[in-house]
């Protein structure tokens, strides 16, 4: 039947939006933070120490470091040792085109 199959169609069409909006959801709730979206913007423009992000961003450590790990967990970020240095950069390109576009939105020579 042509409607049969039709229904079952939109019917998984709707469980893969719904997927998709929930992951889009989760995404944005890691960004929607003040200071995990300072972290993610100032690691769009490439690899930073811990040590470079507390002073650039005015984070104390606790609360940067809380903020590494919540990144870190939702895949948005990875780091690496150097000696006692830890050094992050972003993980997820997701993360670098919103934050590339909210700067064109908010912060960009043609902001409003």
């Amino acid at each position: 039947m042509v409607i049969a199959t039709g229904t079952q169609q939109l019917a998984s069409q709707r469980r893969v939006i719904k997927s998709r909006v929930d992951e889009a959801t989760a995404f944005l709730k890691k960004l929607a933070n003040r200071d995990r979206l300072l972290v993610v913007c100032a690691l769009v423009e490439g690899e930073r120490s811990v040590r470079e992000l507390e002073g650039l961003l005015d984070i104390r450590q606790p609360g940067l470091s809380q903020q590494l790990a919540e990144l870190r967990s939702a895949g948005m970020i990875e780091g690496r040792k150097d000696g006692k240095a830890v050094f992050y950069r972003l993980a997820d390109p997701r993360a670098k085109a919103i934050v590339s576009t909210m700067y064109d939105l908010f912060c960009g020579p043609d902001a409003q």
